[in-house]
């Protein structure tokens, strides 16, 4: 059984999600759906940052990144130049790690490429849902995770590893990760429900 809190309201929630500022993020915005080219792209960044680190620390300093980034505009961003990765280095205010860096304006320009070819972000990345496990939070890979981190890699993506690419469907809606007993999951499966793109997936 998965683990789980019970907060100070009474409601239970998924484990992780027992204080701020996680609460917030899990019952607001983790595994519901994503809306925009632009969103998905802040999420892969923000996850390959994350990259050997904890959430929290992406959670605390996520409006820096914001602005450190042009709020993750795609257009924005692929045009960086070595000028913005040496700004971006002397920001405080984010991970100032070059390679996450310089992975981050990479794919904003592999971003355009896929785009231009698939049609939209939100588009690409629901090819690759599918169930959740018996047991939510079971599992950090899934063979879709690691189909999509080969897909992107052949692309020119960096820092799309497969447990990266897991914790993207996790985050964006893709899958339903929430623990069964947890007072998000069917807000999140309605959710899921509406957004989900029409026509076949896969």
């Amino acid at each position: 059984m998965s683990f789980v809190t019970t907060g100070a309201d009474g409601a239970t929630r998924c484990g992780w999600a027992a204080v701020e500022p996680e609460t917030t993020y899990h019952d607001e915005e983790w595994g519901f759906p994503l809306e925009g080219d632009d969103a998905f792209f802040e999420r892969v960044a923000l996850e390959g940052f994350q990259s050997g680190l904890s959430w929290r620390t992406i959670l605390t300093k996520r409006e820096n990144f914001r602005a450190a980034f042009v709020g993750f505009s795609i257009e924005k961003v692929a045009r960086f130049t070595d000028s913005d990765v040496d700004r971006l280095l002397g920001d405080a205010g984010i991970i100032r790690h070059r390679g996450k860096i310089e992975a981050t304006i990479n794919n904003a320009r592999r971003a355009e490429e896929l785009i231009e070819k698939e049609g939209s972000l939100p588009g690409f990345f629901w090819r690759f849902e599918a169930e959740a496990a018996a047991e939510p939070q079971s599992q950090t890979t899934s063979v879709e995770s690691v189909a999509l981190s080969k897909d992107l890699k052949k692309r020119g993506w960096k820092f799309v590893g497969p447990t990266t690419m897991f914790a993207l469907l996790q985050a964006s809606g893709i899958v339903n990760d929430h623990a069964v007993q947890c007072v998000t999951r069917e807000r999140v499966a309605a959710a899921r429900a509406a957004a989900r793109p029409a026509g076949p997936i896969g």
